[in-house]
């Protein structure tokens, strides 16, 4: 199969496409989606074989509008509403209590819940729209691996594999979006993290939001994605180093080098420049103080070192809080939680 790349003036090609059951990537605000008719189970299973990707792994759905979700899904709890109000379009999902007999079956992996989200992306809007469908939007990237911020991205894991890649520049965000679970209205729980979060859910809510962040067993059927299986993996193991003591840094980088290790270095800017002279291949997170830019810039740097003769990559890790959970929660399982 070839993979055309498409851009704004081919959303009608694209959505056509769709509407015949094929596979289209798409761009979203937080990384690009792989994207397929949510009502067509052949398509959706096509979405599976594409990426490799587990039965038992549900897919999020994405809508053009937050008015469409009350056809879709058994209630709009007021929580619901409030939280459409204040973050959609934007990289938040929700997960619902499912209306039987909407979606194609394997969307929801067997569960009684649905995920949906509005992504902030006019041309995924545009194509959603015109396809007439709400869209199944997993990453658009061999499963396990770090998740595409680029069409280039989606082209090196899923080309001769889908019909077609909008090609809308690199995603802002850079990590999938915030997950929270409101079947209960009354006990929303963060299920992922993302560039929403806690306390910015909380504000909106006006009530305490948990996390649950714990992986499954293999006998649990996970209800979103990243809480069963490895994900965000490049092709060489990651080593995380908390912290930016010089010293930490100089001592791992010096430990694997004698292990016959090849090392690269993703870290803030700062510690690469220091630390540069020491190693050929460095990657930059951006400025130590912006976590955002640390976010952004994650997936594109994981995906650089596979160009490398890099064996072994030590990456920047922090003491944990509200703001840092999304880039936490990604590093740390594309890693193992392996610390030097």
């Amino acid at each position: 199969m070839e993979t055309k790349k498409f851009d704004q003036a081919d959303l009608a090609k694209a959505a056509k496409l769709i509407q015949e059951g094929e596979l289209i990537a798409f761009p979203t605000e937080t990384v690009y989606g792989l994207g397929a008719d949510a009502l067509n189970e052949v398509a959706v299973k096509k979405v599976y074989a594409a990426k490799g990707r587990p039965s038992d792994n549900p897919l999020i759905v994405h809508v053009a509008n937050a008015s469409s979700v009350s056809e879709l899904v058994a209630e709009v709890p007021p929580v619901a509403e409030k939280l459409m109000t204040a973050f959609w379009p934007g990289p938040l999902t929700m997960i619902f209590k499912a209306k039987s007999g909407v979606f194609a079956p394997t969307v929801t992996a067997g569960l009684t819940s649905v995920a949906i989200r509005m992504p902030d992306n006019q041309s995924t809007l545009q194509l959603i729209q015109q396809a007439g469908t709400p869209l199944v939007g997993p990453s658009a990237n061999t499963s396990g691996r770090p998740s595409p911020t680029s069409a280039e991205h989606v082209y090196h894991d899923l080309a001769g594999k889908i019909a077609g890649i909008i090609d809308d520049g690199v995603t802002g965000v850079g990590l999938e979006s915030t997950v929270v679970d409101i079947t209960e209205p009354d006990q929303p729980v963060i299920l992922r993290p993302g560039a929403v979060t806690k306390q910015e859910l909380e504000a909106i809510i006006g009530k305490p939001v948990a996390y649950d962040q714990h992986l499954v067993t293999d006998k649990e059927a996970p209800k979103a994605p990243g809480m069963k299986y490895k994900h965000y993996a490049p092709a060489e193991p990651v080593i995380l180093v908390k912290g930016t003591d010089i010293s930490k840094w100089r001592e791992a980088i010096a430990y694997f080098q004698e292990q016959g290790e090849k090392v690269g270095i993703l870290a803030n800017l700062e510690l690469i420049t220091k630390l540069k002279s020491e190693v050929t291949e460095v990657f930059s997170l951006g400025l130590k103080t912006n976590i955002k830019d640390a976010s952004h810039n994650l997936y594109a740097g994981l995906r650089f070192f596979e160009k490398t003769e890099v064996t072994m990559i030590l990456a920047e890790a922090y003491d944990i809080n509200d703001n840092n959970q999304a880039y936490m929660n990604r590093i740390e399982k594309s890693s193992g939680k392996k610390y030097f």
